[in-house]
């Protein structure tokens, strides 16, 4: 972070499906709740950030200066080409900013696959780290486990994930505050002889790195029920399992509504229930957590869903301001390198 600063955030603001009006509302909102912690410079088409900043009543208010950028990656586009393209899209030239120390961390809700290329290209990774990971907390009655890789790497080697158990325990200690996290391997079951030959292999690995508290393999159902505080798996299986959460919690809400619109009595229960239901709806509501770190880049990169609207904004810069205040990457850097060196 940069000296005698709050931490200075670089955001694209044309990343997502909501476009720069979702961004500068979950700006002014993360800045209601956290007001003096944080700077932030946007990215993107200046004229259509500066109508969504007029919009908020916004502009004079805010603790932000706006950097012109004339591209934009589009969802479809294919990631490693635009990413080498396009170094003048939001995304490009955010990282360079970030490259530059002119901001100390960058969150997109853009295209993932040209925000990870674009990270790598212009950031590099950090030293000892093989591939980064993307990192999503996933939420349950225990406060959420670390899951990763949610979709960096599609098809992994065995000592990646070693690596993504080091990495996702450091997040979850420094900004999750687990003091011991407990790491789990993904799985079809608990027992050593079941699942695929990367499981199979991978976990033989686990149980000899040192500085890990592994539990052994763990099921998809543990996720949810917090067996463990992260639980490591290749970006294919990671993604589908985020997926699917959010489509069952999505499923689970859409029901829940359509029983109230048919059922008076159950109506009049809600209201009893309201409180109750508030509380359960932020524990399984993606948008509390906001984005996923790809850890494992020299920089600090966060991730956020397509569909982010301004709470989920505002939870993503709550989350990146803690990560850089409490220099994760620096502990992650600690944590490969001693892993390494007692490895050789």
């Amino acid at each position: 972070m940069m000296a005698d600063s709050v931490p200075h955030i670089g955001i694209d603001a044309m990343g997502g499906d909501h476009g720069p009006q979702a961004v500068v509302d979950g700006v002014v909102l993360a800045q209601r709740q956290m007001p003096g912690r944080f700077r932030v410079t946007l990215v993107g088409d200046e004229p259509e950030i500066r109508a969504a900043l007029s919009h908020a009543r916004a502009e004079s208010r805010l603790p932000l200066e706006v950097v012109h950028a004339a591209e934009r990656i589009e969802m479809s586009e294919k990631a490693a080409s635009a990413a080498r393209r396009k170094s003048g899209s939001s995304l490009g030239v955010l990282t360079q900013l970030h490259k530059d120390g002119k901001v100390d961390g960058l969150f997109s809700a853009g295209n993932t696959g040209a925000m990870v290329a674009t990270s790598l290209l212009g950031l590099g990774r950090i030293e000892s780290v093989s591939r980064p990971a993307l990192a999503a907390v996933m939420p349950n009655p225990s406060g959420g486990t670390v899951v990763l890789d949610v979709g960096a790497n599609s098809d992994c080697k065995p000592s990646w994930l070693v690596q993504f158990a080091h990495m996702g325990s450091v997040y979850a200690r420094y900004v999750l505050g687990r003091t011991e996290p407990r790491v789990g391997l993904l799985s079809i079951g608990e027992e050593d002889t079941k699942g695929n030959s990367l499981v199979l292999e991978t976990l033989p690995l686990l149980r000899r790195a040192r500085h890990l508290n592994f539990v052994g393999n763990v099921e998809g159902r543990d996720v949810l029920k917090g067996t463990c505080d992260v639980v490591v798996t290749d970006g294919f299986t990671g993604n589908v399992v985020l997926k699917t959460a959010e489509g069952v919690a999505t499923m689970l809400g859409q029901k829940l509504k359509q029983e109230l619109k048919h059922d008076p009595l159950a109506r009049v229960g809600a209201l009893f229930l309201m409180p109750a239901l508030k509380r359960v709806k932020a524990e399984v509501d993606w948008e509390e957590y906001g984005a996923a770190p790809l850890l494992g880049v020299n920089g600090v990169c966060f991730v956020g869903h397509g569909s982010s609207g301004p709470r989920a904004v505002s939870s993503a810069i709550r989350t990146l301001v803690r990560f850089v205040e409490l220099r994760v990457n620096e502990r992650i850097r600690e944590e490969i390198e001693a892993d390494h060196d007692s490895a050789a």
